[in-house]
């Protein structure tokens, strides 16, 4: 039984994690399926939005240290088995990718776990999702991007909350600090995840995709340095825009009409 799922639903590609007897949590093989299907979405031109998954029980339970520890047994081992992982060690966390990413979380978004749902811009959540880092209890460093990104997500007042004291917040808190985008109920999470992608995907492409680059790109920039590259990425989208301008004008879209997704 493959260990990581990849389908196309629509517009999306659905990558799940399938280790149910582990809690999703991801192995060096997971791992390396995980990069596979990444990269599978990244060529795939009619693949819009990247949904993330596990099942209903986890979304992932992060790294799985047994099977880590079991393979690295000192600290040079432990060099080189990061070494040899440069796009991160749970498989794409240091990539950053080029079309929209969603995680459909139910369950646990624990520790690794949590750092890959970081990794997507949006997080759907059911209202049994539960989230931290609780490898702090154990001296596990998070180095799938923990520390850059959840700051960056609910700021470094809360971020330094959940990091420094490795405890776990239900669903309705992590909605109140913008852990997670939206919560749903028990089951709908994979469901809400595709409406929203193929929301994604019915918008004009070019533009939306610039638009996304320069918010990521432009994050800890001075701002004259980040007004700048949001100009310089904006104006490859200026006949997408201007077409758009006058859709606007004769009618279309107006009082809100397909807004949101």
């Amino acid at each position: 039984m493959s260990k990581v799922l990849y389908e196309r639903a629509g517009a999306a590609a659905l990558l799940t994690i399938n280790r149910p007897e582990r809690r999703n949590a991801v192995d060096p093989e997971t791992a390396d399926r995980l990069l596979e299907g990444y990269e599978r979405f990244v060529a795939d031109d009619q693949a819009r939005v990247l949904v993330l998954t596990g099942d209903e029980q986890a979304f992932s339970a992060g790294a799985d240290l047994k099977s880590v520890t079991e393979a690295v047994t000192d600290e040079t081992l432990a060099k080189q088995w990061l070494a040899d992982r440069p796009n991160g060690p749970l498989g794409f966390t240091r990539l950053t990718s080029p079309k929209p990413t969603i995680a459909a979380i139910s369950g646990y978004a624990l520790a690794g776990g949590l750092e890959l749902a970081l990794w997507c811009d949006l997080r759907i959540g059911t209202e049994t999702a539960r989230l931290g880092f609780p490898e702090r209890r154990w001296g596990v460093p998070l180095i799938d991007g923990g520390t850059q990104r959840l700051p960056r997500i609910v700021g470094m007042g809360r971020g330094l909350d959940l990091i420094l004291s490795g405890r776990i917040v239900e669903a309705d808190e992590a909605r109140e600090i913008g852990l997670l985008t939206e919560v749903v109920p028990p089951g709908r999470h994979v469901e809400r995840a595709l409406e929203m992608a193929e929301g994604l995907a019915a918008f004009p492409q070019k533009t939306m995709l610039s638009d996304r680059r320069a918010a990521i790109e432009g994050l800890g920039l001075p701002l004259d340095d980040a007004l700048t590259l949001e100009a310089e990425i904006g104006a490859d989208s200026t006949a997408t825009g201007i077409e758009g301008a006058a859709r606007f004008a004769s009618g279309e879209g107006r009082g809100g009409e397909g807004a949101g997704v």
